[in-house]
């Protein structure tokens, strides 16, 4: 099949969808003040979640990502996985999580097909995490990375969203775990949103700050062929993990990019930082409306821009990353 392509000839392969814009968790960056707002229009549900990515296989997305919110505050998330890996031109299946529930629910998930996981985890320090994740369970979040492995899950990833404060003694706290797992840590910098800007402002740190820090403790760039999407990995070798860097403020960060999003609730997005918003949903709602479904996306994708605008200031229609599915 000819790869779907926008109008810079970038291929699109990747969907990225959330299942939910709700979240336990109260991450000062994202939603300080937890989940205050009653909730909207419930998510897609099972039948919409399977046409939706039944619509995007047809058209050459061979990899998704389940996000939120948190997904795995939905109790179907396991029988979603299932449905999603289970469609035809479906490669790669991956899930998101703050990690809460994984230690419970992880052999489930890849019982059900899901092949990779990343976990959201921006502290090893127990009070330092509850200060940033309005949370006392990380001893749930690390057992839940390693019951992954235990699992069977190929691919078990961590993100640590840099922030001030984050001091050299939490860096090799990480790294530590990468010397005797074969996971992958990956320093992500914080993206501003329209509902954080303030906090962006006192807290951003340059990636390049971790890059050396990286450098300076051994740790070698990998070929880029080696990462898959927006990640720059780096190998030590003492170490049986990676390291990777996310570094959305860099130039040239969107060149590559493969992907579009879905909110819970059927909305594509064409950038997580663009202004354009397609509704899906009314597409979803019988098997017939796949071919008009099909001719809506291949149209919408011809309009996502260049690159973001965080440069300037401008996070596009994102108020939060759980509203939008990070």
């Amino acid at each position: 099949m000819e790869p779907l392509r926008d109008a810079f000839g970038r291929s699109l392969h990747y969907l990225r969808l959330a299942v939910t814009d709700r979240c336990n968790f109260s991450c000062v960056y994202c939603l300080p003040n937890g989940c205050q707002r009653a909730p909207g229009e419930q998510p897609l549900s099972l039948p919409e979640l399977g046409r939706l990515v039944g619509a995007f296989a047809d058209l050459g997305f061979w990899k998704i990502r389940v996000t939120g919110g948190e997904p795995t505050v939905r109790p179907d998330i396991c029988e979603i996985v299932r449905r999603i890996a289970a469609t035809p031109g479906v490669r790669k299946l991956g899930l998101t999580t703050n990690g809460y529930r994984l230690a419970a629910i992880a052999p489930a998930l890849r019982d059900a097909g899901l092949g990779s996981v990343n976990v959201s985890l921006d502290s090893l320090d127990p009070e330092r995490f509850r200060q940033i994740t309005g949370s006392s369970q990380l001893g749930a979040v690390t057992g839940g990375v390693e019951r992954a492995l235990e699992s069977g899950i190929p691919s078990v990833k961590v993100n640590v969203v840099l922030l001030q404060g984050m001091d050299d003694a939490e860096i090799d706290r990480f790294l530590a775990w990468t010397r005797r797992l074969p996971i992958e840590v990956r320093f992500i910098e914080l993206m501003r949103t329209g509902e954080n800007g303030a906090f962006f402002g006192r807290n951003h740190r340059p990636a390049d700050e971790i890059r050396r820090k990286l450098e300076q403790r051994g740790w070698a760039l990998l070929d880029a062929g080696r990462s898959e999407g927006p990640a720059v990995s780096y190998g030590h070798p003492d170490h049986l993990g990676r390291a990777g860097l996310i570094a959305p403020h860099s130039a040239g960060f969107c060149e590559s990019c493969n992907r579009l999003r879905v909110s819970s609730t059927g909305e594509l997005r064409l950038c997580l930082f663009g202004e354009r918003v397609i509704p899906l949903r009314p597409l979803l709602r019988s098997d017939d409306q796949r071919d008009e479904l099909l001719e809506l996306v291949r149209m919408s994708v011809l309009q996502k821009p260049a690159s973001h605008l965080l440069q300037e200031g401008r996070c596009g229609a994102t108020p939060t990353l759980a509203a939008t599915g990070g």
